[in-house]
């Protein structure tokens, strides 16, 4: 959770001391100094990681005029490089004299001023800025990248169901089998520490391509593997490429979709990420006990894989407009010959401390350093936990009480799936509605602590249903419906608490 708030918190408004040099102040540093080319800049400091609602009096997102939304999306998207990337051009050091220019030529001189050649968008209404997309175009994204989610998703239950024939193929206990799905979750939890910091640097778009074509080839090492370890090996790595898309997906929706439509959207996301285990889970059982046998549990999430990486390779546009701005740059410097054109993103040199220090530390910092985002993120993966224990559970019950077969008894997950389609129209259809007109008669102004009242009646009701499964079906003389009905609350609360509560920290560490 705290790799995508990484992505999205908003760096404070520049002061002179964080702004790069002009042309003339690298001039004079190159002219005065024969041994070095670079300058030294001062590390962004922590506090700039600060949520929307500690610095009010800094905020651009609090000010909605036209001029003012324009500014907004220029200032964060010109400095959020200096808070996750990079500095500037001169944040590696150069050691030893300049090298000559070659073919006898001097050195050309310097740009007259080198903000006259970076690119930016045409005002608050320009084609080019993702969230100005036409809705169709959203909607197929949405869609595709909805698909990508269900692929890590449900890799992440159907294997599980074959451990057991697992372990009888390869002669090892049912312990050691389970550590597969150990070492899968164990790279989720990896993954992400590579993908975030990735999809700042190059986009959003690489790093899903890779992360599915990856995602494939390790399964399809799974279902082929010859002995236990390779499937130890290829399950972690699955695990890895797996977990780019719940990293990644969440950006490029804050990327597309404004405040008015964004919730909706996150929603439609986060049922994927449910739905994928619960789905998982009846279709494991009947592959595992058909004649396809265990080694189609790997090769069906494999082929997933695969369709996702063809899909997004051809239909998966750039969101990030950072890099947006880069591939229009790449453009002008092509069509008029003038190579000074450039994008921010283009300015960046990154070293080994700065991808440690703004990259790969940051989103353990913001953890440890951000009591709300601790707290929101225990909660949340205490709930995402107990999603699994259900899917361990309702096997004992069903199939240990009630003696239902595998597959039949992954059925019953049906009642939190019905849940789930439950709370996420609830969501659409009153809860956004409520929330937009909230946004109208205040002027615009998102509030976080709006999405906060769903949760209550999320945790209630999810803490009820548990109840009910456990008081109905732990002795098998209740008929089956009973606890299979339960889902219904369980199923509502837990998408209701993940997706309001994620709302919250997107619009606390808000980025326009």
């Amino acid at each position: 959770m705290s790799e995508a708030i990484a992505e999205k918190t908003s760096p404070s408004p520049s002061s002179p001391m964080d702004r790069p040099p002009t042309s003339a102040s690298n001039r004079s540093s190159a002219t005065s100094s024969g041994s070095s080319s670079s300058l030294e800049f001062h590390h962004a400091p922590l506090q700039g990681l600060q949520s929307r609602t500690t610095q009010p009096d800094l905020d651009l997102e609090r000010l909605r005029t036209t001029t003012s939304l324009a500014l907004s999306r220029r200032e964060t998207q010109r400095l959020q490089h200096s808070l996750t990337v990079g500095r500037s051009i001169a944040s590696r050091r150069s050691k030893g004299e300049l090298p000559p220019f070659g073919g006898g030529k001097p050195y050309p001189p310097q740009l007259p001023d080198i903000e006259d050649y970076v690119v930016d968008f045409d005002g608050p209404d320009d084609p080019l800025y993702p969230q100005n997309w036409r809705l169709g175009t959203k909607v197929y994204i949405s869609a595709m990248l909805a698909f990508t989610s269900i692929c890590s998703t449900f890799d992440s239950a159907i294997f599980s169901e074959a451990t057991e024939s697992v372990a009888a193929t390869f002669h090892v206990g049912l312990e050691v089998s389970i550590l597969s799905s150990s070492l899968y979750i164990a790279g989720y939890a990896t993954g992400p520490l590579l993908w975030a910091p990735l999809s700042e640097l190059n986009g959003r778009r690489l790093p899903i391509l890779i992360a599915m074509l990856g995602f494939g080839i390790f399964n399809t090492g799974v279902a082929a593997a010859k002995d236990l370890q390779t499937v130890m090996i290829c399950r972690f790595f699955s695990g890895i490429f797996g977990s780019s898309p719940l990293a990644v997906v969440a950006a490029i929706f804050s990327d597309i979709y404004d405040n008015r439509t964004r919730g909706v959207a996150i929603a439609l996301f986060s049922s994927t990420v449910f739905l994928g285990p619960l789905l998982a889970s009846f279709i494991g059982g009947f592959i595992d006990t058909s004649y396809l046998g265990w080694r189609w549990t790997a090769y069906l999430p494999a082929i997933m894989g695969y369709a996702a990486f063809v899909m997004n390779l051809f239909f998966l546009k750039e969101s990030y407009p950072p890099v947006v701005l880069v591939q229009k740059a790449s453009e002008l410097r092509r069509r008029t010959r003038n190579w000074g054109i450039h994008a921010k993103q283009e300015e960046i040199e990154v070293d080994l401390h700065d991808l440690l220090v703004n990259n790969f530390s940051r989103p353990l910092r913001l953890l440890v350093s951000e009591p709300l985002i601790l707290a929101v993120t225990i909660y949340l993966s205490f709930i995402y936990g107990l999603l699994y224990c259900f899917l361990t559970a309702y096997t004992l019950v069903f199939e240990g009480k009630y003696g239902m077969s595998p597959g039949v008894a992954g059925l019953t997950l049906f009642g939190m799936v019905a849940g789930l389609f439950i709370a996420a129209s609830f969501m659409i259809f009153f809860l956004n509605g409520s929330y937009i007109r909230k946004l109208e008669a205040n002027g615009g102004v998102p509030v976080p602590e709006w999405r906060l009242p769903p949760v209550i009646l999320g945790g209630a009701l999810f803490a009820a249903g548990l109840f009910w499964f456990g008081w109905t079906g732990y002795t098998g003389t209740i008929h089956w419906i009973v606890p299979t009905l339960s889902g219904l609350f369980t199923g509502f609360g837990l998408l209701i608490i993940f997706i309001q509560l994620f709302n919250y920290l997107i619009d606390t560490y808000l980025m326009l």
